[in-house]
C-alpha cells in the first residue's frame, strides 16, 4: 500500500511537551513503515512521508474504571493522548451521546436489529467536538498560540467554540460556498473566519502552507492531526460500552477524509486487545455521495489507490475529493467483509427525511448519506439484515436546511375553520 505524498510539517510550536502531557501515548508511529518519531507537532514520517498515528503503552484498564468516569469522552482518557488531569482544563466536554434503538427505521429497511449512534447532540451538534477536544489538549501541551483548521463546516464550528471556551485565539478556514448556517455557526464563536475561493482540498492546501510558515499555529487536522484523529476512537468505545460491552456485527460510517472509519476500527481492536470486549468478527461499511465518492469508486473497481475528484454534492461535510485516509478505508472495509457504497443527492435528501420521520432524528446531509447507503446496502445484498447493525449520525440537520427546504413544508394552507381542516383529508 503506497503512502500519500505529503510534506512533513515541523513547525517549532514548542521545545517539548511536559512529562505526561500525552498520557499513555509513547510515540508517533508511521502507518506505512512503522518508524517511530518523538511526540510533537508532526504528522508525516521523516523516513517515508507516510502518515503518523499515536502509539501507546496502555496500562490495565477495567470496565468499572471507565464506567466511573465522567459522562463524556474523558471517561476513556487512559486510551487517549491526553494528560491524566484533562478534566481540569476548560473544554466543551463532548461525547457519551445516545445510542438509539431504531426499531421504526429497522422495520422500514428490513433490518432486524438497528441502532443509531446520534452525535448530533454534541456541544456544536456534530461529532467533530470529539476530535477537537483531543486536538485542543495537544495544542495546549505544545504551547500553541493559535488554534486553527481548514474545514467543510462542522470542524470549523467545533474549533471556534472550543477555542472560545479555552481562551485561545482561533482562525478557521472554509470554502466560500459552504452552507450559510455552518458559516454563521463558526462566525458566532470567532471573528477570524476566513472564506477561501475553492473547494476543501484548496483550503487544506492553504492551511498546510500556513502551518509550515507560521510559528505557534496548531492546525487540528494538519500538524496536530495524529492527536486530533484519536478523538474519533471514542465513538467506537461508546458504541461497545452502550451495547453492554460488546461489538456490533455491522457498522455503517460516513466517509469524508476516512479518518472516522479507520479510528472506529482502531477502537474496536484496542478494546479487544485490552480484554474489555469479546473478540468477534465485525463488518465495517463506508458511505459516500456520488458527487464525491472517490473511495467508493476505488472499492468497486478493485483498486488500492484513490483517484482524487472535484466534489459536486449537497453533502458538503463529506466533500473531500482527495481523502487522506482513503486507502486505509479500502483496507478495513475489505478486510472486515464490508464495502464502500455511494448514493445520489436525491437519495441523500430522501435519507434525511426517512431518518426524521421514522426515528425523530433530524440529520444533516452526511447522516442522510449514511441512512441512504444503509438502505442501498440492504437492497443490494451487501449488508446482512439479520445481523445487529449500527449507523452513525454525525451532525444535526439544522446545519444543512437548504438540502431539504424545497422538498418539505406545510401539507396545506387553510382557513381557520373545522370544515376547511376536514377538506384536507388529513384527519
Amino acid at each position: 500500500m503506497s503512502a500519500p505524498v505529503i510534506e512533513a510539517v515541523t513547525t517549532p510550536v514548542v521545545a517539548g511537551p511536559r512529562e505526561g502531557a500525552f498520557g499513555n501515548a509513547v510515540a508517533l508511529a508511521c502507518r506505512e513503515c512503522a518508524h517511530r518519531t518523538a511526540l510533537g507537532p508532526f504528522y508525516a514520517c521523516p523516513e517515508c512521508f507516510g502518515p503518523l498515528e499515536i502509539a501507546y503503552e496502555f496500562p490495565a484498564v477495567t470496565r468499572e474504571e471507565i464506567e466511573a468516569g465522567p459522562r463524556n469522552i474523558w471517561r476513556y482518557k487512559a486510551l487517549l493522548p491526553v494528560p491524566a488531569d484533562i478534566e481540569t482544563s476548560p473544554n466543551t466536554e463532548p461525547g457519551f451521546t445516545r445510542l438509539l434503538k431504531a426499531e421504526n427505521l429497522g422495520r422500514e429497511l428490513g433490518i432486524e436489529s438497528l441502532w443509531v449512534k446520534d452525535d448530533s447532540t454534541n456541544p456544536t451538534n456534530s461529532f467533530k467536538d470529539r476530535v477537537v477536544a483531543c486536538a485542543l489538549s495537544a495544542a495546549r501541551e505544545l504551547d500553541a498560540k493559535v488554534f486553527a483548521c481548514p474545514s467543510t463546516g462542522n470542524l470549523a464550528n467545533a474549533v471556534a467554540a472550543a477555542g472560545a471556551r479555552a481562551g485561545i485565539k482561533t482562525v478557521v478556514f472554509i470554502p466560500s460556498n459552504l452552507e450559510h448556517p455552518k458559516q454563521v455557526n463558526s462566525a458566532i464563536f470567532t471573528e477570524s473566519l476566513v472564506a477561501v475561493d475553492g473547494n476543501y482540498d484548496d483550503v487544506n492546501k492553504l492551511a498546510s502552507e500556513i502551518a509550515g510558515e507560521e510559528e505557534g499555529w496548531a492546525f487540528v487536522n494538519v500538524n496536530v492531526r495524529p492527536y486530533y484523529a484519536e478523538g474519533s476512537k471514542t465513538l467506537g468505545y461508546e458504541i461497545a460500552e452502550q451495547l453492554g460491552w460488546r461489538l456490533p456485527d455491522q457498522v455503517v460510517i460516513p466517509v469524508a477524509s476516512g479518518s472516522q472509519l479507520t479510528k472506529v476500527d482502531k477502537a474496536f481492536q484496542e478494546l479487544i486487545k485490552l480484554g474489555l470486549v469479546e473478540d468477534k468478527p465485525y463488518r465495517i461499511f463506508g458511505a459516500q455521495a456520488e458527487g464525491c465518492g472517490p473511495v467508493a469508486t476505488a472499492y468497486k473497481a478493485g483498486h488500492d489507490a484513490i483517484r482524487p475528484v472535484k466534489p459536486d454534492t449537497i453533502a458538503k461535510s463529506l466533500a473531500i475529493g482527495n481523502p487522506a485516509d482513503g486507502i486505509y478505508v479500502l483496507d478495513i472495509t475489505r478486510r472486515s467483509g464490508g464495502a464502500v457504497e455511494e448514493v445520489t443527492d436525491e437519495e441523500i435528501r430522501a435519507g434525511i427525511v426517512l431518518l426524521a420521520r421514522t426515528e425523530g432524528i433530524f440529520t444533516e446531509t452526511a447522516g442522510g448519506t449514511t441512512t441512504a447507503v444503509t438502505k442501498k446496502l440492504v437492497e443490494t445484498g451487501q449488508l446482512d439484515p439479520t445481523l445487529e447493525t449500527v449507523i452513525i449520525n454525525t451532525g444535526h440537520g439544522l446545519k444543512t436546511l437548504d438540502a431539504v427546504a424545497g422538498g418539505v413544508g406545510a401539507a396545506a394552507t387553510i382557513a381557520p375553520t373545522y370544515q376547511a381542516f376536514k377538506d384536507t383529508g388529513i384527519a
